[in-house]
């Protein structure tokens, strides 16, 4: 049964403020790197980005907001949904106000906040001069307590933010110690895939909440979300990205900054769950995908997400599967499951598999019973090097989660790289590998 990872809560500061006066370059600044996508166009920042930071051994979660609108079209209702969430839920607000100029919607949502009036702080960005600091006492006027002039791009004023985050957490009486739960070995896993194939939903149902929008328009999900969440006795960290499609389709810089996080994410992550929707089946954009993890060496578990839309016939999944398998043999070891992430069909099949690859991928083979076996699979095969001296002296596991192996040969000149793959093919059905990718690498000794 999946349930939600309960620990306590950080002291929570919420990022606010209309479009375009420099919420993410602020949560940036703060966290010391770029975890939220920036750029001068409007409405970049959808879904509420969250990060846990320690300033001063005060344990805080930073959560960057999207922008609030007063006119508002396609996903705009949403996105200012969990704005005003996140703002009520915190135990601090940083307002956010361009200094160069104060417009209808500043108004408009400082009357809103006025209710959480002993909980926010006015910060006026872009003040990177003196005269502009100085015009900040026009902003007192507003009647919030402090007000912060600062240039987030500059970093300038950011220590006087920190104190001022401090000591709101100081006097709330906020943990100041880090959570032992942060700790605990966590599997973490990555939601990759073309957009629309479920994957914000599948997230979503993970966690029991609404934590990314879920929307049929193509790009929804823009920065990376993630959340945590406990199924059997296993902690799981889960992220969702941004839809990748062909890089000949990605046309404007917040989409390719999309792309390239949800790309680095297979660095981070020990499963990738590559979701593919089941009726338009395995594309080549998916191979790509594929091919990066593999490079890597993460687990992967092919997800046919939607399937509860494909036409039932019999024999349906072992013929998709064959199919997937004929499209892409590099693949022929990624389990591969179905789910409707929309109703949760398949999910705790998903969680079983994931557990079962994760055991694989921390698996290590002892060295003097791996070159026992070795040595018995060169004697049923031996090296096709006729009227060469080629050797395989021995070898070792080197690494595990991603597992890797090495061969000690006499000579690489003249090596075949066939035999690479029987010895591979023999380490997964011996040792019980046969659900992760592996590496070989040879070494001349």
């Amino acid at each position: 049964m999946i349930s939600k990872h309960i620990k306590k809560r950080p002291f929570t500061v919420a990022i606010v403020g209309r479009p375009n006066v420099g919420k993410s370059t602020l949560f940036n600044r703060l966290i010391g790197r770029r975890r939220s996508i920036t750029d001068p166009f409007p409405g970049v920042t959808r879904d509420t980005v969250e990060e846990e930071l320690t300033i001063d051994g005060r344990n805080i979660l930073l959560v960057d907001t999207g922008g609030f609108k007063l006119e508002r079209e396609e996903l705009d209702d949403l996105v200012v949904e969990k704005s005003l969430k996140a703002a009520e839920e915190s135990d601090l607000i940083l307002l956010l106000v361009d200094i160069n100029e104060i417009t209808g919607e500043d108004y408009h949502f400082i009357e809103f906040l006025r209710k959480y009036e002993d909980k926010v702080v006015l910060i006026a960005n872009k003040a990177d001069n003196e005269k502009k600091e100085y015009a900040v006492w026009e902003l007192y006027s507003f009647g919030f307590k402090e007000v912060i002039p600062v240039s987030a791009v500059h970093g300038k004023n950011m220590d006087k933010v920190n104190s001022v985050i401090i000591n709101a957490a100081d006097k709330t009486g906020s943990n100041v110690e880090h959570d032992t739960a942060s700790d605990v070995k966590i599997i973490r896993i990555a939601i990759l895939g073309k957009p629309n194939t479920g994957k914000s939903t599948l997230l979503n149902y993970l966690l029991g909440e609404e934590k990314s929008i879920v929307s049929d328009i193509p790009g929804t999900t823009r920065d990376t979300i993630n959340g945590i969440f406990n199924y059997k006795t296993f902690t799981f960290e889960v992220v969702d990205t941004a839809g990748i499609r062909r890089k000949s389709k990605v046309k404007d810089s917040v989409e390719y900054y999309s792309v390239n996080r949800a790309i680095k994410t297979i660095e981070r992550s020990d499963i990738v769950y590559l979701l593919i929707d089941s009726v338009d089946g395995l594309t080549e954009q998916d191979k790509k995908i594929a091919s990066l993890v593999i490079k890597k060496g993460s687990g992967i578990i092919l997800v046919l997400n939607k399937w509860d839309r494909v036409k039932k016939v019999s024999n349906q999944l072992r013929a998709v599967t064959d199919r997937v398998r004929f499209l892409f043999p590099v693949l022929h070891f990624a389990p591969l499951v179905t789910t409707s992430a929309i109703n949760g069909e398949g999910v705790e099949h998903l969680l079983d598999v994931s557990l079962k690859v994760w055991d694989q991928l921390n698996k290590r083979v002892d060295t003097a019973q791996f070159n026992q076996a070795l040595q018995k699979w060169l004697t049923e095969y031996q090296l096709p090097v006729r009227g060469k001296n080629i050797k395989i002296r021995y070898a070792t596991q080197v690494e595990i989660n991603p597992v890797k192996f090495v061969f000690f040969v006499n000579n690489m000149r003249g090596y075949p790289s066939r035999y690479t793959r029987y010895i591979e093919n023999k380490i997964r059905k011996v040792f019980g590998f046969s659900l992760i990718p592996i590496h070989i690498d040879l070494r001349q000794n």
